[in-house]
Formats: structure tokens, C-alpha cells, sequence
């Protein structure tokens, strides 16, 4: 018999030593071939919750590293994966078995395992409580392939590596919805434990604050569908480029982006200010690059207004008990909105504060001095 106790126990106690997935495989596939079973490939397919991110492959060969591939949800339609194992388990939930020394099974692409010299090929379906399947496919180049007694050993490893596998599912779903639905930064702190209301960081930081123009006068001419489509459009030109840059996306506010770039101990308030700008730079020539799909096509052109301005801000959890949100707020926030109203009352795409125009390397202009909403003293606009 072939003991795979030593593994069972390791995932039962927790993988301890093994903080994510690779480092299980890493652990127990070895352990594995120790034991006496011939695996020569593992690899583990487990879906995720992400906009863009079908799922995740990591996959073990011997004496290399595990490697990490990513899916889009294109890939769930693709004739390559509907004729791959992995698919074929995920959607019955039962083991699949092909001998590949007996010749090419048929109904599966399994070309490329006969060409690197794999002899038997064994995919098992990795449960999940929630109900959820995802799969494990482990392959051997042993002349024999695998015995009966492999895939019972095989098969008792896979039970406590489903619950392992379900833990560390379940921690990047929680990750990916807070870094998709608050932030990255905002996401990592949640993560943390930083959930209480009321806890609160001070930071300084360059703000950026975007307003679509004529947006009234769009939503009268569109449908509500084609409109969220404009926006989503509007920001898909600006998350990129802001998050290239190294800021962070914290809010949209109906057809308004809120982001901030911070100022930390690795960078400076003039680093960031010039990641600012340059991420409005980008974000405009991909904004004309839509308008001209969309002048090509007969469609409406998109614009929008940007604020920029440094200032100290309260980062943290506001709200009700029940419910909390993770932003920013501060008088530096409230200057940077009015400060975008200026520039549409201006007709111009950028506006500096006397703020940030100190700190940049551009040439400035200086447009005036303007009275803003809720901000005791008259501000000195700039711009590009």
C-alpha cells in the first residue's frame, strides 16, 4: 500500500508552512512522488470571482517552481477548454481517466501531454462546500502509467486538499471584491482588520477629482443602457491610467471618479504630482482614442474635467453601523470638487491648484483667482 498519511495530515492540520496555493503544491506533489506515486505534472483549475479573471491554473513539474496562469471568461467558451479535462470534470463533477499509452482519447485535446511523452493523464474534481467544482489534473510519463493503487492514494489526498484549496478560494474572492469594489490599498487595509468605524488614517496626498461634461444633457439623448455604457467607457479611459501611475481609485460618484495619488515615505509630493499629470495625460489620449472609434462609427463623443490638487486627507471607514464605506473626506477633497467646477465654467480639460502647480515640472499658467463653495479663501487657479 502506498501511505499518504504524512500528506492527509499536513492539509488537515492547515498546511502549516504553506501560505498559498504554490507552496502546497510545492509541498505535497513531491511528498507524492516520494511516496511512490509516478506524478509527473499537477495541475490545480479553480474558478474566481474577478470582472475580468475566469479562474486560475497552477501547475507542478519537478524541480521547478509552480506556475500561475490566468483565464479570461472568454476562455469558458473557447474549443480548447470545452475539450479540455478540466472542463469536462467541472461540468459532470466526476473523475475523468485517459490512458494515453492506449492512443488519443477522442473528444479531448489532449495533444500536446502525447507530445511531451505523457502516458496517463487523471483528472479528479475538487468539491467545494459551497457546492462549488473545480478540478485537479495529475499526469505521469511512467511507461505503465498509473496503477490502481495510484489513483486511490491520489484520491486520498484530494479530500483535505479541497478544503485547503477552498480557503485559500475563498481568501482571494474576498480580495478580489474589496480591491475591485473599494481599492487596492483600501482593500489591503480591510483585509488587515482595519473594519471599525471610525478608524481613521491622516495622509497627505495629490487628489484627483473628475466630472464628465454635459452629462444632463447626455442621459436626455441616450438610453439608460447606452449611458452606463458611455460611463463605463468614460472610465475605463481614466482606472488604468490612474492606477499605472501608482494612484488608486476610491469612489465613483455618479459620473465623477474620486482617486489619490499618496504621498508615503517612498514618495514625494512632487513624484506624485507628476504621476498625476502623467495619468491625465494617458487618460486623454485614450479618451481621443475612443472619440474617433466613436466619430467613425457615427457616435457620441465623451469629455470630461479634471481637478488636481494636494492636500491632507482622513482615509478611512465612515458610515453606520451596518454599513461602512472606505474613502476619503477632508477640506482638501471639498477644494479638489470645486476646483473641477471651475474648470468647466473655464472650458478647459485641466485645472491646477497653487498647490500642485508649485510642485510641477510643466509650465503653468495662472488663470485667475476664483471663490470657491465651502472654502473660506479664494483659490489661485492654474493650468497647463
Amino acid at each position: 500500500m502506498i501511505d499518504v498519511r504524512s500528506i492527509v495530515d499536513f492539509l488537515v492540520k492547515g498546511a502549516p508552512g504553506a501560505p498559498n496555493p504554490m507552496l502546497v503544491l510545492e509541498r505535497i506533489c513531491p511528498d507524492l512522488v516520494a511516496a511512490g506515486v509516478p506524478v509527473d505534472r499537477c495541475a490545480a483549475f479553480v474558478r474566481t470571482l474577478h470582472p475580468h479573471i475566469m479562474g486560475r491554473r497552477f501547475m507542478w513539474t519537478p524541480g521547478e517552481k509552480v506556475t500561475i496562469a490566468e483565464a479570461s471568461y472568454a476562455w469558458l467558451n473557447s474549443p480548447n477548454f470545452l475539450k479540455s479535462p478540466a472542463s469536462q470534470v467541472v461540468i459532470t463533477g466526476k473523475p475523468l481517466r485517459a490512458r494515453l499509452y492506449e492512443g488519443r482519447p477522442e473528444n479531448l485535446d489532449l495533444d500536446d501531454q502525447i507530445a511531451e511523452g505523457f502516458t496517463d493523464y487523471y483528472a479528479s474534481p475538487m468539491l467545494f462546500v459551497s457546492g462549488q467544482v473545480h478540478a485537479v489534473t495529475w499526469a505521469t510519463k511512467s511507461p505503465a502509467g498509473f496503477t490502481d493503487e495510484h489513483i486511490a492514494a491520489i484520491e486520498e489526498v484530494m479530500q483535505p486538499l479541497a478544503r485547503i484549496g477552498e480557503i485559500f478560494a475563498l481568501m482571494r474572492t474576498a480580495a478580489n471584491i474589496l480591491n475591485t469594489y473599494v481599492g487596492r490599498n483600501a482593500g489591503e487595509r480591510i483585509m488587515a482588520g482595519q473594519i471599525k468605524r471610525g478608524d481613521i488614517d491622516a495622509m497627505r496626498a495629490v487628489i484627483w477629482f473628475s466630472d464628465l461634461r454635459g452629462f444632463t444633457s447626455l442621459a436626455d439623448q441616450v438610453s439608460p443602457g447606452e449611458l452606463i455604457s458611455m460611463l463605463n467607457d468614460l472610465f475605463e479611459c481614466q482606472v488604468p491610467a490612474i492606477e499605472k501611475h501608482g494612484g488608486e481609485v476610491l469612489k465613483f460618484i455618479g459620473d465623477g471618479l474620486l482617486a489619490i495619488f499618496p504621498v508615503d515615505a517612498g514618495k514625494t509630493p512632487e513624484e506624485q504630482t507628476e504621476a498625476a499629470l502623467a495619468a491625465s495625460d494617458a487618460a486623454l489620449a485614450a479618451l481621443e482614442t475612443r472619440n474617433a472609434e466613436a466619430r467613425a462609427k457615427g457616435g457620441l463623443e465623451l469629455r470630461f474635467g479634471l481637478a488636481v490638487h494636494l492636500g491632507d486627507i482622513a482615509y478611512g471607514n465612515i458610515g453606520g453601523s451596518g454599513r461602512l464605506d472606505f474613502t476619503c473626506i477632508g477640506p482638501a477633497v471639498n477644494v479638489a470638487a470645486r476646483l473641477e467646477g471651475i474648470s468647466s465654467k473655464l472650458g478647459l480639460t485641466r485645472v491646477l491648484s497653487s498647490d500642485v502647480a508649485k510642485l510641477t515640472k510643466r509650465e503653468t499658467k495662472a488663470l485667475g483667482e476664483f471663490e470657491l463653495k465651502g472654502v473660506s479663501a479664494a483659490q489661485t487657479v492654474f493650468g497647463l
